[in-house]
């Protein structure tokens, strides 16, 4: 895709985040609507997947560590033609099998069921192992949240991956600031995140997490990286794309009303009309 269409993809996804999440009544936004933009570049210019055969065995891999955040990963895999983009309006009802946290069973194109933070760049660390064993040609890709770093199991995957050298793996840690419960800085303070992973002898990438030029030019430097997993660290703002949700911690995991939903919507409605006549 060209940077306009990703802009374009990442802005319809945007909205079919917010649909889903409203018409389930559940779901995180905030985390979700951060995180596209690395999602969509990903998805569309990154990663060596086939839609139509989800699982064969050479694709790239991904992990999403911060498994709630499903309304950026569902619309992501339905805008790559996982699934018909109308699966999603069954997001977390009981007649469908889209489940708030990442499940790998019902849906297509999802690598490893996640949910529990933590645990998921531990599964990304596995896969990227058993690659390395099997001498296979694929990369693993992970997404985290920086608040998801304050959990211990993060870090023993962090120094296994280290010292297995695994070079076909690659984190990306949506740097958002905001966690549930507030400002990272305030509930359990992880900076210098560059610092600390560089100590557990990673190679890292500071890039903006809305530019979608420099998001690919980071992919394509970690896959170039031999010798170590690779970390980018994504400065982000949470509820990108709707000013009343931008940068505001008490919209990690609730859903609008009805006229908050039609602020929402006619915002990101707007922004995706301009890209189009653009």
């Amino acid at each position: 895709m060209t940077q306009h269409e990703l802009a374009l993809t990442a802005a319809k996804a945007r909205l079919l985040g917010l649909e889903m999440v409203y018409a389930a009544a559940s779901g995180h936004l905030g985390g979700s609507l951060s995180s596209l933009d690395a999602l969509t570049v990903l998805y569309q210019n990154v990663m060596r997947v086939d839609p139509a055969n989800p699982q064969k065995p050479d694709r790239d891999r991904f992990v999403l560590s911060k498994g709630h955040c499903t309304p950026a990963l569902y619309p992501t895999l339905a805008l790559r033609g996982f699934f018909p983009v109308e699966d999603l309006k069954l997001f977390r009802s009981i007649q469908g099998h889209m489940s708030g946290h990442a499940e790998m069973h019902h849906v297509k194109g999802v690598d490893m069921s996640t949910g529990s933070l933590g645990q998921g760049i531990s599964a990304a660390v596995g896969l990227a192992l058993a690659g390395k064993l099997d001498k296979a040609g694929y990369r693993v890709y992970t997404l985290l949240g920086d608040g998801e770093l304050a959990e211990g199991q993060v870090w023993e995957a962090a120094m296994s991956a280290a010292k297995y050298h695994l070079d076909n793996l690659c984190a990306v840690v949506d740097v958002n600031g905001l966690q549930i419960d507030g400002k990272t800085s305030d509930v359990m303070p992880t900076e210098p995140l560059d610092k600390k992973f560089e100590a557990f002898n990673w190679h890292v990438i500071h890039v903006d997490g809305h530019d979608l030029t420099a998001l690919e030019e980071a992919y394509t430097q970690a896959a170039a990286h031999k010798g170590q997993p690779t970390v980018i660290l994504a400065r982000t703002v949470k509820g990108k794309g709707v000013s009343f949700m931008e940068n505001n911690a008490g919209w990690h995991g609730k859903a609008p009303n009805a006229e908050q939903y039609e602020q929402a919507r006619a915002e990101l409605s707007a922004h995706i009309a301009k890209l189009e006549v653009e």
